[in-house]
C-alpha cells in the first residue's frame, strides 16, 4: 500500500488514485490537441505540412475508434457514450452544480468526444478528398473543410469550459488526470 492511501471508517484503506486512462487515450488525446493545433496555424501558409499534419490525425482518428472498441474500460466507447436524454439531465445537473462525479467520461464528455471525433474526422476527409483529382478545386469541399475547423474550435472552446467547470464543481484536476491517467476513486 502506497504511503497515499487514504484509511477509511472500519480501518479500510484505499488508493488515493486509481488508473483510469491508459497511456494510448492519453497519448492520442495530447498528440491530437499538438497536431490539430499545428494543422489549424499550417492551413494557408504551410501545405505540405499541413497535409502531413491532416493524415497523421487521420491515423489517429482510426486508431481512436478501434480503441473504443477494443480498448481497456474507459476507452471504449460503450463505458462513456450515452443517449441525448441522460446526457441533456446530466448538463442540467452540471448547471445546477448537482452532476454526479464520474470516474471516467461523464454523459457530457462522452458526447464530446463523438461530436470531437465526427468533426475531425470530417475535416479528415474533406482533407483528402481536395488532394484527389475528383475534387480538386471544388470549392464545397472546401467550404465544408473550413466550415468543420472553425466549428471544431467551437467545440474546443466548449470541451475546455466543460473540463474547467467539472473540474471545479468536483475538486479535481482533469487535465492532470489527463496527463497521468490517474484519478481519485469514487
Amino acid at each position: 500500500m502506497t504511503a497515499q492511501a487514504v484509511t477509511e471508517a472500519g480501518g479500510e484503506t484505499r488508493p488515493a488514485t486509481v488508473r483510469v486512462w491508459d497511456p494510448l487515450v492519453r497519448i492520442f488525446h495530447w498528440s491530437l490537441v499538438g497536431l490539430f493545433a499545428f494543422a489549424f496555424v499550417t492551413g494557408d501558409e504551410w501545405e505540405k505540412a499541413h497535409v502531413a499534419a491532416g493524415y497523421a490525425i487521420a491515423g489517429l482518428i482510426a486508431f481512436r475508434v478501434a480503441w473504443g472498441l477494443v480498448g481497456p474500460r474507459h476507452a471504449r466507447f460503450a463505458d462513456f457514450v450515452r443517449g441525448p436524454g441522460t446526457i441533456l439531465a446530466y448538463l442540467r445537473a452540471m448547471l445546477g452544480r448537482t452532476a454526479p462525479r464520474h470516474l471516467g467520461h461523464n454523459p457530457a464528455g462522452g458526447a464530446m468526444v463523438v461530436a470531437l471525433l465526427l468533426a475531425i474526422g470530417g475535416i479528415a476527409a474533406t482533407g483528402y478528398m481536395m488532394t484527389t483529382n475528383a475534387f480538386w478545386g471544388v470549392e464545397w469541399v472546401e467550404d465544408v473543410h473550413e466550415a468543420l475547423a472553425f466549428g471544431t474550435l467551437g467545440l474546443i472552446a466548449l470541451h475546455v469550459g466543460g473540463v474547467i467547470l467539472a473540474s471545479v464543481e468536483h475538486g479535481e484536476n482533469l487535465v492532470r488526470a489527463m496527463i497521468t491517467g490517474r484519478k481519485r476513486p469514487l
